[in-house]
């Protein structure tokens, strides 16, 4: 075993100091350079999870979301079994969610999730079936906060027409970007 991760990176037995600052250096940089690290308001969202909005009113927003094997989350979530990520289906309330704060109470377009409250999972969401998405809004809050009950059904083709089961139900509020101001002294 090499006595510092520079050798084995680099395919020597060991390893000098220099070395070894390098290969932290280099890896630390990458790290910190990484794209999660710079704020998600900065860049486009390379997806949107709003296929087609049914139904807008001042207190509620119905949207559909189909899911086809093609979207990139799908591919590793699971290999064998690809279902839609819980986090993915929350995604999709959070988006009909600012759709609707948007378009019908002119809220900044920045608003983040802020607090999750009794959010409960159902049925898997396999690719093929779509989400029929149904976000209300509960209260509007000062500071431009806004607090929303969700819930998305699952259509499935391979189902009657009956009763939709639900994928994912809860409470959520939403809220404006905090951008903090650095500090001089």
């Amino acid at each position: 075993m090499p006595e510092c991760p520079s050798a084995e990176y680099e395919g020597r037995s060991s390893c000098s100091a220099l070395s070894t600052l390098r290969y932290r250096f280099r890896h630390a940089a990458r790290w910190y350079f990484a794209p999660w690290h710079f704020a998600p308001w900065h860049f486009p969202m390379h997806f949107s999870l709003l296929d087609r909005v049914l139904e807008l009113s001042p207190q509620r927003v119905v949207t559909l979301k189909h899911v086809s094997s093609a979207e990139e989350y799908l591919q590793d979530h699971f290999p064998t079994f690809p279902v839609l990520p819980g986090v993915m289906m929350l995604e999709c309330l959070v988006h009909a969610a600012r759709h609707l704060a948007v378009t019908q109470y002119q809220a900044d377009p920045r608003l983040v999730l802020g607090q999750v409250r009794a959010l409960k999972y159902g049925n898997f969401v396999a690719p093929g079936s779509s989400l029929r998405i149904e976000v209300d809004l509960h209260k509007q809050l000062e500071g431009g906060q806004f607090e929303f009950k969700g819930q998305a059904f699952l259509l499935d083709p391979q189902r009657s027409a009956g009763d939709a089961p639900t994928a994912v139900s809860g409470r959520f509020m939403l809220r404006p970007v905090r951008i903090a101001t650095p500090v001089t002294n």
